[in-house]
């Protein structure tokens, strides 16, 4: 009989307890206990989430003839969009989480209820206090900075991964003045409140204290612009840092990720940058902190051809596949449609394939 999800979870929760270094991409197979536990995981959702049921037997592949977590069926994340990828029943369901997409796709939806939720708080934090909290210039053990969100609040993006992720970090390790500065505009597009926002960043400067600044690429594109349209010029205090999650999606100029952060350490001073890589049909993030992205412990990448699905060498390009411990209650193994390089214990991201749909935060999305 498989262990219930309840049970799983309890265990993917002592393992997030237990863990604070970087994951090792390649570990091996044998009688690794986080390899166990995929396999346990894999069974249950087998049996739990009837669309991955299908999907398994389209590919010939049923828990007991699997041995390795390699061997483990990744969903493309675009099945996300036509599929309940869900043991949760409808009655239990407490909040759905959004991809991005153009106007004339439907979205992504990673369900959740209350345990779920936990979870994906439970994985979030512990990963993010370590980029973005680690102790540092004006980061004494303990400190809660000023936490700007730019995004709008959860009230107007309530399906949106990413927004509810910077309710919690406000919440749990902001400090006064912490907030959302963003608003919903036409069409849906997020925007930039420009006038709350600079006010915040004349505060912190006056104060004298670390600030956070979370946001898109896009919400920091229209930040830089409306700087140089008012000619305005911030020296954030020592220690700031910046998180940007990428996402375009049509909604600004695209600037490289090196020229962005080019444009922000003119704008705002020689701030620390740290981009963050998530998606809604995940429940853990990964970050980069100038050597390429990791992800926490209790998640394994890897890269595949795109047309084989076989495992590249390390160095070569390949599609990502991420398998996320914390996906309890859906699918842990997903396939993305993004490119990358994975060196050592990193990976480096490349762009989208050809055929893959855009991705970013643009409109109400991760």
């Amino acid at each position: 009989m498989n262990p219930s999800h309840s049970a799983l979870a309890g265990r993917v929760r002592d393992l997030i307890g237990r863990h604070s270094r970087p994951t090792g991409l390649h570990a091996p197979a044998g009688s690794d206990p986080w390899e166990r536990l995929a396999l346990d995981l894999f069974s249950l959702q087998h049996d739990t989430v009837p669309a991955y049921q299908l999907f398994c037997r389209t590919r010939g592949c049923q828990p007991d003839s699997v041995r390795s977590w390699r061997q483990i069926p990744a969903v493309p994340t675009s099945a996300f969009q036509e599929l309940e990828l869900t043991a949760i029943a409808p009655e239990a369901r407490a909040r759905v989480f959004h991809s991005s997409g153009t106007t004339a796709q439907r979205p992504s939806r990673h369900v959740h209820h209350a345990g779920s939720l936990a979870l994906y708080e439970d994985s979030l934090r512990p990963w993010f206090a370590a980029h973005l909290l680690a102790t540092g210039p004006g980061f004494p053990v303990g400190f809660r900075p000023r936490c700007l969100a730019l995004t709008p609040p959860p009230g107007l993006a309530p399906h949106s991964s990413l927004v509810h992720m910077l309710e919690v970090v406000n919440h749990d390790f902001g400090g006064a003045g912490s907030g959302f500065f963003g608003r919903i505009g036409p069409e849906a597009a997020w925007e930039l409140d420009l006038d709350a926002t600079t006010t915040a960043l004349e505060v912190a400067c006056a104060e004298g204290q670390p600030v956070l600044v979370l946001g898109t690429a896009f919400l920091f594109v229209h930040l830089v612009d409306a700087l140089d349209a008012a000619g305005r010029r911030f020296d954030l205090p020592s220690g700031s840092r910046l998180m940007e999650t990428g996402g375009y999606k049509g909604r600004s100029r695209t600037l490289s990720r090196t020229d962005l952060h080019a444009a922000l350490a003119d704008r705002l001073g020689p701030v620390r940058i740290v981009p963050e890589y998530g998606m809604s049909e995940l429940s853990s993030q990964a970050y980069d902190t100038g050597d390429g992205f990791r992800f926490p412990p209790w998640v394994r990448v890897r890269t595949v051809h795109p047309e084989t699905g076989h495992d590249v060498a390390e160095g070569e390009a390949g599609l990502l596949r991420i398998h996320d411990l914390a996906n309890v209650w859906s699918v842990a193994a997903l396939e993305t449609g993004d490119l990358g390089r994975i060196r050592g214990d990193t990976f480096e991201l490349l762009g989208r394939t050809t055929d893959a749909e855009p991705r970013g935060c643009s409109r109400m999305s991760r």
